[in-house]
């Protein structure tokens, strides 16, 4: 391979967003049919450096070789042209229209809106490859990993063979993500080129052949795979040694906290999201919520935290002495102003969590404004809290009066965990708390969510990877089309059986 003509390299690229250096002096090199994993703590600049190739970004500095041939890749479509795709973790899908129809859509070469011949081709993609997909379904009827199928066979409809793919498996069961890598080593055997970004250092290992490490926007050293491990891997991307543990210790007199009964909750359009949903959160636990998204997750969370109108059913409040106080009908002032402490990082970071607008410290004041005196805030204690969560949680930031949304997403989530928090819960609730951070801040989330139990807190997490919920979660429940499909405990519960339970109703319950 090393006396190959790389079919991708990258020689001292330098891309900058005003006084910020997301990449700087990066060269790194992608060979032909190999799958090279590009590993890198929040902010490391992996995400840019793929916008770059891809057409997205323009670099300042460095040069681009597409199969020993300089070029400019100007715009996605540029990107194409040389072959180029990049699957992106948010698809890029009209609902309304079919795979087909999402496939060939934005192509200037009017022969191919033939859309006889076109669904033959994708048929012909999907065979080659082992993808199973109607080219005839619409977009809305599709599952979460029918739409990356979609998006995947776009990309090579149009003559892609260096794809790029951000976060593939963040929201795949164990079922969809074994056949997706599949599908990878049969387009690796076919001479494509993969990149992928990921922080699930388990499928780096399993699925690729090289790994690159970015740290800072540099580019620090790549490994042969088979040749590394997750420590060797985790020390790297950080620069020092990490410990690779989660504790899960004993629940200590755990008592019901929040109790949900019943719950039926339907949105805007009508649709049931949440069916006759039961369970409970007890103190001094952590309550982990499984399913493929979009199965009522984030209606379950925000009905407890009172931004979800309820149709039918309880949730109930019961503090240290047995008092019970309904939530029902209870928005998140009310819910404060009886006495209830409850704190919820939703999935939405910048659209309900945080204002991408205002810097750290005003974010801050966000959850504590009102202990003002008549027109002035106390802005001295959020000022310091966002040090605090700054140095606590490892916040790759200028400064505390840095605005949020000039941050990365994963730095994002920091200063929202940090926060929440800092506001003393009694119940603390997060929506996939980890969703696109790296190793190293994923651990300091697991610790935090810990101590939160330890200090005898409700803790509900949902999480997408199943992993960490069977290694961290004393409970685990498991929905499936915004019912409960079974309860289970985390401590010997088999990873395969969860991920067949999110997928079809029945199962197992401990309640």
């Amino acid at each position: 391979m090393e006396n190959q003509i790389p079919v991708l390299q990258l020689k001292h690229i330098t891309k900058r967003f005003g006084n910020i250096i997301a990449n700087e002096d990066v060269s790194m090199d992608v060979h032909e049919g190999e799958i090279l994993a590009l590993l890198g703590e929040n902010g490391s600049g992996k995400t840019t450096l793929m916008n770059a190739i891809s057409g997205i970004y323009y670099p300042e500095e460095g040069q681009i070789f597409v199969r020993g041939q300089e070029v400019s890749i100007s715009s996605p479509r540029a990107a194409f042209e040389l072959g180029i795709g990049m699957i992106h973790q948010h698809f890029k899908l009209i609902d309304v229209l079919t795979a087909a129809q999402n496939i060939v859509l934005g192509i200037k070469d009017k022969r191919r809106y033939n859309m006889k011949a076109a669904e033959a081709k994708i048929s012909e993609i999907c065979e080659k490859y082992g993808f199973d997909i109607d080219p005839h379904q619409k977009i809305y009827t599709m599952s979460v990993s029918q739409k990356q199928t979609v998006e995947i066979v776009k990309v090579l409809f149009r003559g892609a063979d260096i794809l790029i793919l951000d976060e593939p498996t963040a929201v795949l069961t164990p079922q969809e993500t074994d056949r997706l890598f599949d599908v990878l080593r049969n387009m690796k055997a076919d001479g494509k080129s993969i990149i992928i970004i990921t922080h699930k250092l388990n499928e780096v290992l399993e699925i690729s052949d090289r790994v690159a490490i970015l740290r800072k926007g540099k580019y620090i050293c790549d490994v042969v795979t088979k040749d590394a491990d997750a420590q060797i891997l985790t020390d790297a991307m950080v620069g020092r040694s990490v410990t690779l543990n989660i504790d899960r210790p004993a629940p200590v007199n755990p008592r019901d906290r929040i109790r949900v009964e019943n719950l039926t909750v339907r949105n805007l359009d009508g649709v049931v999201k949440l069916k006759n949903v039961s369970f409970t959160a007890r103190t001094g636990e952590i309550l982990g919520i499984a399913g493929v998204s979009g199965n009522g997750q984030k209606e379950l969370l925000e009905a407890i935290a009172g931004l979800q109108k309820v149709e039918s059913g309880t949730i109930t409040y019961i503090d240290d002495v047995g008092n019970q106080k309904q939530l029902i009908g209870m928005d998140p002032k009310k819910i404060t102003d009886m006495g209830i402490a409850l704190s919820f990082v939703p999935e939405d970071r910048l659209g309900m969590g945080l204002v991408g607008s205002m810097d750290l410290a005003d974010n801050m004041m966000l959850r504590s404004f009102r202990h003002g005196r008549g027109l002035f805030t106390d802005r001295k204690a959020p000022y310091e809290l966002a040090e605090q969560v700054i140095k606590e949680l490892e916040v790759n930031t200028p400064s505390v009066r840095t605005a949020v949304r000039k941050l990365s997403g994963g730095n994002v989530q920091k200063v929202l965990v940090g926060r929440e928090i800092a506001s003393a819960p009694t119940v603390l609730m997060t929506a996939y708390a980890v969703r696109g951070l790296d190793i190293n801040s994923s651990y300091i989330i697991y610790n935090l969510m810990n101590k939160q139990k330890a200090k005898g807190v409700a803790v509900i997490y949902v999480g997408e990877d199943l992993d960490v919920l069977l290694e961290l979660c004393d409970r685990i429940l498991i929905l499936c089309d915004g019912q409960v499909s079974g309860i289970v405990d985390g401590l010997g519960a088999d990873k395969q059986q969860v991920g067949l339970m999110m997928t079809k109703l029945g199962g197992g319950s401990d309640e």
